[in-house]
């Protein structure tokens, strides 16, 4: 695995062209790249993290022109996409027919757009000149990497062919995805940008479903009940702290543990986005403990993401 950084984005978009993987930073968490229309690289992700094929990829684009290319946009989406990208928000569109490979798409009709607002992210995929599908770069269903070591402590040389060390990711937590194939706009994945957010650009209402449909069928990343999840075991709304557990806690607690990680002392939201995954991957390195406590976050604004992530965390299933 090649350590790059943010002067080797050629480099990098060189091995992409060759068919080769290539993780990189966004804002939002690492993402591990194949050229979206290289169906033997983009089954190469799915090999490399031990993904089911039939979750999806999300494709991100550096612009909205290219995103027309691949994608169906109403006046709605396009009102949509001028206002937050390049942000962390995914658009969830009719899929055009264009070179874009099947694995991607998952065999639904839909596709999964984002335009990344990190500057190396843009760079990278200008370069490529073609849309760069890229899930997360963790292993299926643990917590999603936010920092270039977390990715190189996960997969072997041989899995990965580079990484561009952008340092720490700003947001922290995946992009929110938006379902605009639907009668209602609905959220399909919460992250930073919320419900009250996109209401505020546009007279709409926006709905919510965040798991898999009464089929089982997974129409974007992050539906899976079980995913975001160390190998420790997860307790939500701790009060206490029992032998054996680390601790994760938020705003101002008198609650401590042997191992604790408060991710907001004063209690931002943002702030404690932004920390999550990095918390579960310190912890969950931790050979003392059997399981990790988590007291209560208030489920609004981008709390309602963290609790999400928690919950799918802390799922048996």
């Amino acid at each position: 695995m090649q350590i790059l950084n943010e002067n080797d984005i050629f480099k990098a978009s060189l091995l992409l062209q060759e068919g080769k993987l290539v993780c990189f930073p966004t804002e939002t968490i690492y993402g591990l790249g194949a050229d979206a229309t290289n169906q033997e690289a983009v089954l190469e992700i799915f090999k490399a993290k031990g993904r089911p094929n039939f979750n999806p990829l999300i494709a991100h684009v550096s612009s909205i022109e290219m995103a027309e290319e691949i994608a169906e946009f109403t006046e709605l989406a396009i009102k949509i996409a001028i206002n937050f990208w390049p942000g962390p928000l995914t658009l969830i569109l009719k899929k055009k027919e264009c070179d874009i490979c099947p694995a991607i798409t998952a065999g639904l009709d839909t596709i999964a757009v984002r335009m990344p607002s990190n500057q190396m992210a843009l760079d990278l995929i200008c370069k490529v000149r073609k849309p760069i599908a890229a899930p997360s770069a963790n292993k299926s269903g643990s917590p999603s990497p936010t920092e270039a070591k977390h990715v190189i402590n996960t997969y072997k040389d041989s899995e990965i062919d580079a990484i561009i060390d952008g340092g720490r990711t700003k947001v922290g937590l995946e992009s929110t995805i938006l379902d605009l194939t639907t009668d209602t706009p609905t959220i399909l994945r919460h992250g930073s940008i919320t419900k009250e957010d996109i209401e505020a650009k546009f007279p709409i209402k926006i709905a919510e479903s965040i798991k898999e449909d009464e089929k089982g069928k997974v129409k974007s990343p992050g539906q899976l009940l079980k995913h975001y999840a160390p190998n420790l075991n997860v307790r939500l709304n701790a009060v206490d702290v029992k032998e054996g557990e680390a601790l994760i806690t938020f705003g101002e607690t008198d609650l401590e543990g042997e191992d604790t990680i408060n991710l907001s002392p004063s209690g931002d939201l943002k702030e404690a986005g932004h920390n999550l995954f990095a918390a579960l991957i310190e912890l969950d390195d931790s050979i003392k403990f059997t399981n990790i406590a988590v007291t209560p976050i208030p489920n609004e604004g981008i709390g309602i993401a963290i609790n999400d992530k928690l919950n799918r965390a802390s799922s048996k299933k």
